[in-house]
């Protein structure tokens, strides 16, 4: 894993380009996954929780990508299970604070979504939360199960602190 998804110059995993011997060099949240299970070194984790807060925070939660391809894998949306696989991953190497900041702009997010449609959805606009998620090839799927399955959690560890927690609350009641 090391020697073929560790982009140095990028400070980040990512994608092996193996027809060309090289990583891809794009920042994606996949990037998170070896924190999420405990693989990486604390430098690259410190590197990557830099990268994620520069490229990837945006106000509504993390991208999926920096890419805007108008696909529904890449920005503006974020997916609850990236949030949730950055938020552990990062907690658990000690960057609590930008792992709190993306729980509760998430939390924020699906909250003022469900405040506005009544529904829980599939993906989100992270960029600008009071847009819909969307692209690719099928519409947004409503009430979907790793959206109430990662709001649900982080409400239950207290994730993005006191305040998203008391705004998520409010409105499930």
């Amino acid at each position: 894993m090391l020697r073929y998804l560790w982009d140095p110059a990028h400070g980040v995993y990512t994608d092996y380009l193996w027809r060309e011997g090289m990583p891809s060099g794009k920042v994606t949240a996949a990037s998170l996954y070896p924190l999420f299970f405990g693989l990486a070194t604390k430098h690259h984790a410190d590197r990557v929780a830099k990268v994620v807060q520069a490229q990837l925070l945006k106000p509504g939660g993390i991208v999926t990508t920096t890419i805007e391809s108008g696909e529904q894998w890449d920005s503006p949306n974020g997916w609850a299970p990236l949030q949730w696989i950055a938020v552990e991953g990062l907690a658990d190497y000690g960057e609590s604070d930008l792992a709190n900041t993306i729980a509760s702009r998430w939390m924020n997010n699906v909250v003022a979504a469900y405040r506005r449609t009544g529904k829980l959805m599939e993906k989100y606009n992270v960029v600008d939360p009071a847009q819909a998620g969307g692209g690719g090839e099928y519409p947004g799927q409503d009430g979907f199960g790793w959206t109430n399955g990662v709001l649900r959690k982080m409400l239950v560890l207290d994730r993005g602190g006191v305040a998203g927690v008391r705004c998520a609350r409010e409105a499930a009641e």
